[in-house]
């Protein structure tokens, strides 16, 4: 019988609590209220990206801490590299005014990023000194990325303030 390694012992004993956790996060964010009558729902991530800058930051780093928890939990890179991308593409898009919040609605990177947790834990795949390597960079580039968008969303803001005053 294979002894556990001490990354799977972390999952096993930490991945229902901060599954849980995540869950909660992810419906938060993207599905926490229905629009009456119809099966659309939203959750805070597109109502907050409506401000420029804050909204967004606060949205990506919530984002960016599920990553982090499926790395301490032992997703292997492959999972956390398809994590990263829905990240990116929500940050990415929601810079786009208005838009960008209406693409909020349908597109659910952490309801999706939640459900690729759960594949791993339903199967775990045993991670490697490369992969957790690889979810330092890929957290970093993260953060980097939603602190870069939120700076350039504040200056574009106080460059039209400046237009118009």
């Amino acid at each position: 019988m294979a002894r556990p390694t001490p990354s799977s012992k972390v999952a096993s004993t930490t991945a229902p609590a901060a599954l849980k956790r995540l869950r909660q996060l992810s419906y938060l964010l993207d599905s926490a209220i229905r629009v009456p009558g119809s099966e659309i729902r939203f959750g805070l991530d597109p109502i907050l990206g409506l401000f420029p800058g804050g909204g967004d930051t606060v949205t990506g780093l919530m984002s960016v801490y599920i990553v982090f928890e499926a790395a301490r939990l032992g997703v292997p890179a492959a999972t956390l590299g398809r994590m990263g991308v829905n990240i990116l593409f929500d940050v990415l898009t929601g810079t786009v005014p208005v838009l960008g919040d209406l693409l909020d609605v349908t597109w659910k990177a952490n309801s999706q990023n939640v459900a690729l947790l759960e594949k791993h834990i339903a199967a775990p795949v045993e991670s490697s000194a490369a992969d957790k390597l690889f979810a330092v960079v890929v957290i970093a580039a993260l953060l980097a990325l939603v602190v870069g968008v939120a700076t350039l969303s504040v200056w574009i803001v106080a460059q039209v303030i400046g237009l118009l005053s």
